[in-house]
C-alpha cells in the first residue's frame, strides 16, 4: 500500500516539473500570434499534447514486456533528467510563466498585424511536443511500471494539469524551485532503479540476456 502512495507521489512531482518545456513552447509560440488567434492556439497545442501522449502512452505499454527494453529506456530518462536539469538551470519555469501569461493578456506579447499563420504555429508546437510529449510518457511508464491504472492515472493527470492549471503550475514552481530540484531527484532515483534492474534481472535484464550474469528475479509486483 505505501509502495502504490508513493509511486502515485512520483508521478504527481513527474507531471508537474515535466510540464515547463510544453507551457514554454505553447506560450511562445501563441504569444506570437494575433491576440483573437492565441487562445485557438493554446487550445489546439494541449490537445496536440494529449494526442501525442496517449499514442506514445499505448507504444510504451507494448514495449513493455521486450527483454531489454528496461535498460534502453533508463538511458533515455536519464536524458530527460539532464535536459531537466539544464531547464532548471536556465530558469525555463520562469519563462513559460511569463510566456503563458503574455499569450492570454490581449494587450501583450505581439499585437501587430499577423507575421505567421495558425498552421506555423501549430507545427512548431507539434515538433515541440513530440518530444515533451515522450519525456512524460517515458517518466511515468517507468514509475507505472506495467499498471495500467498507474498509468492511466498519471497520463491523465498530465493532460488536466496541461490543460487547466499550467500558469498556476508555472507560477507555482517559479516560487519554489525547490520543487523542481525534488522532482529532478526523484527522476535520477527512477532512472537508477530502472537501469539497475533493466540490467540485472533474470527475465529481462541485459545482463543476463548477453551471458555477463546469472541475474536475480528483481519484477515488481503490484
Amino acid at each position: 500500500m505505501m509502495d502504490m502512495v508513493l509511486d502515485f507521489g512520483k508521478i504527481i512531482i513527474a507531471d508537474l516539473i515535466l510540464s515547463g518545456d510544453n507551457a514554454l513552447i505553447i506560450g511562445m509560440a501563441a504569444a506570437g500570434l494575433s491576440p483573437e488567434l492565441r487562445k485557438r492556439a493554446i487550445f489546439y497545442g494541449m490537445v496536440i499534447a494529449a494526442v501525442l501522449r496517449i499514442i506514445f502512452a499505448v507504444i510504451a505499454t507494448n514495449l513493455l514486456g521486450v527483454p531489454g527494453i528496461l535498460f534502453f529506456g533508463s538511458l533515455l530518462l536519464f536524458w530527460v533528467c539532464w535536459r531537466l536539469y539544464i531547464e532548471i538551470q536556465l530558469e525555463v519555469d520562469q519563462k513559460a510563466e511569463l510566456a503563458l501569461e503574455a499569450a492570454g493578456n490581449p494587450g501583450a506579447g505581439y499585437t501587430g498585424p499577423p507575421r505567421r499563420t495558425m498552421m506555423s504555429a501549430l507545427i512548431s508546437i507539434t515538433l515541440a511536443d513530440v518530444s515533451m510529449s515522450l519525456d512524460n510518457v517515458l517518466a511515468v511508464a517507468a514509475i507505472a511500471d506495467g499498471d495500467t491504472q498507474m498509468l492511466v492515472f498519471g497520463l491523465g493527470l498530465a493532460i488536466v494539469l496541461m490543460a487547466f492549471a499550467a500558469t498556476m503550475i508555472m507560477h507555482l514552481l517559479t516560487r519554489y524551485p525547490w520543487i523542481s530540484w525534488l522532482g529532478l531527484l526523484v527522476l535520477t532515483y527512477v532512472a537508477a532503479e530502472m537501469m539497475y534492474r533493466g540490467f540485472f534481472d533474470a527475465s529481462s535484464g541485459v545482463g543476463p540476456m548477453l551471458g555477463l550474469i546469472e541475474g536475480f528475479d528483481l519484477s515488481k509486483a503490484h
